[in-house]
Formats: structure tokens, sequence, C-alpha cells
């Protein structure tokens, strides 16, 4: 008998995902602890208090930048919302906020070392509701203080009011920012908006469809999850069985942009493969 789709992606694990990937392996699918997540975040961490050093693949450079906070926060909120952690990540934030409230997209540091081509900037760059909606979502949805938070949340929902949804990533930052926002009338409200100009645009795209895109269950990969109301159990299931059948033979699942390296690419693929397990166990189609 072959080896379970779960088994296959354990060995490409621990044959190629960076230590950070090889311990949230653990945390999810073995026995792994919180702590050891965290012990292999830390080193991401500058004394400035944000992350760097390739935390996100495509920006090799090792200072700071704020979407590697984005990165690492999310990860803090999957396993234990370490306080110190968050508390140096927020305090370096409010050395890069903008008059506006909100931090760039990317700093000017980052121009000098390797960097995906999408990857530019300017000299003064403006706020960006990329990262800066997602890190203030993050840090409400764990109920934690910080001065940077208030006026972050002032610069999201000023841009939030006029938003017209023609990226994905925007979206995905504004959603997150709006499903944690403690001012819940006002972010239904926004909620509806902008669920509806999601669903009416072209940002999810169909289940066959190929290349840097995003279907349905990248908008909402676990049953409970808000907008799994819109997707139809066809388009779950078919979504689903594309997800296995895109297993490859080393037993990861590949990225569907082009890497900045074959280094890069690995570093990709291990969180790419623990996102793809996790969305199959939670729609009940991971054995073990």
């Amino acid at each position: 008998m072959g080896r379970s789709a779960l088994e296959r992606a354990e060995a490409f694990i621990w044959k190629n995902a960076r230590l950070l990937e090889r311990r949230l392996f653990a945390f999810h699918f073995k026995d792994g602890s919180p702590s050891e997540v965290v012990d292999a975040l830390r080193p991401y961490q500058n004394a400035d208090g944000g992350f760097g050093n390739a935390l996100e693949p495509d920006i090799r450079c090792p200072d700071s930048q704020p979407v590697p906070v984005q990165h690492a926060l999310k990860i803090l909120s999957t396993v234990r919302f370490d306080s110190e952690m968050v508390e140096d990540a927020c305090d370096y934030l409010l050395t890069i906020t903008t008059e506006e409230g909100g931090v760039p997209w990317l700093l000017p540091s980052a121009l000098t070392y390797p960097r995906a081509p999408w990857w530019q900037t300017g000299d003064a760059p403006a706020a960006s509701l990329n990262p800066t909606a997602a890190i203030a979502g993050l840090l409400h949805q764990n109920g934690f203080r910080h001065e940077w938070l208030e006026a972050a949340t002032t610069f999201c929902w000023s841009k939030i009011t006029d938003l017209e949804l023609t990226d994905p990533h925007d979206a995905g930052v504004v959603l997150t920012f709006l499903y944690n926002v403690p001012d819940r009338a006002r972010a239904d409200a926004e909620l509806a908006r902008v669920t509806g100009l999601l669903l009416l645009s072209d940002l999810v795209a169909d289940v066959n469809a190929e290349g840097y895109v995003f279907k349905p269950l990248d908008w909402a990969p676990t049953p409970d999850h808000p907008l799994r109301e819109h997707v139809g159990p066809e388009d779950v299931a078919a979504n689903l069985d594309r997800l296995v059948a895109g297993q490859q033979e080393d037993g990861g699942w590949n990225i569907s942009w082009e890497p900045l390296s074959r280094a890069c690419e690995l570093e990709w693929r291990g969180g790419v493969t623990i996102d793809a397990l996790l969305t199959l166990r939670a729609n009940g189609r991971l054995f073990a």
C-alpha cells in the first residue's frame, strides 16, 4: 500500500522546509509545542523589534520590513501570541509609521538586496492598507493593546470607506481587519459592502484556473469561514479535488508564481504545503 498524502507531505517537509515550517508542521500534525515554533521564529526578529531576514522568502533583505511583521503575527496567532515579541514588533512599527497612521508596504532598505520583481518602492513610501490592515486586524484578534494600534485603526477606516477592490492582497488584508476590529456595527456594514464587491469582481477565480490566482478555498479555506456561505458545495468539492491532485511526486505542493531562486521556491513550498494540508484536514479530506 502506498503512503498517504500526509506521510508524503511529512517527508517533503523534513527533507526541504525551513526549521520554522518544520516546527509548524510538528505543531499542527504531530506533538510539537507552541514554544518550539516561537523559538524558530525568534531569529527572524531584529534588534529594532521588526522582522526581516527573509521571513518573507521573496524579500532577502536582513533589515526589518512591514510585511514580515504581518507574517510573524499570523504565525504567532496560530500558536501563541508571545507578548514580548509582539510588543517589540509594535514598538518597531511606531518608528516607520507615516503621518497618516499606517505603515508602508516596503521600505527602501529592501532595494539593495535580491527580491522578487514586484517588490518595489520609492524613497519615501506612503502608508498602505497592505499590510497595515492585516497587522491591525491580527492585533485586534488577539486583544493586544499598544499605542500604535489606535492610529493604525483610524488609518484603515479612512482608506476602507472608499476602497475599490482591484487587488486580491488588498482584499485579504481588509477582510482580516474587518473580521477582528472591535467596532462591530461599522465593521459588519463594511463587510457587507466589501464582500459584495469581492463576489462581483474577478478576484475569486474558477476552481480550474491556472497561474497566480485565488480560488474559492483560498478565500474560505474552512467550513466555518464567513465567506464559505458564498461558495457552492460543488465548487468546494471541485476545489478540494484539485487541491488533492496538486500534491507533487516529492510530497509537497507547488507555488503558483515564478520563484526568485531554487532556495526561495523550497522556502515557500514548505508553507504552501502546510496550508494545503490544513485546508484538506479542515474539510475532511486528509487521511493519515
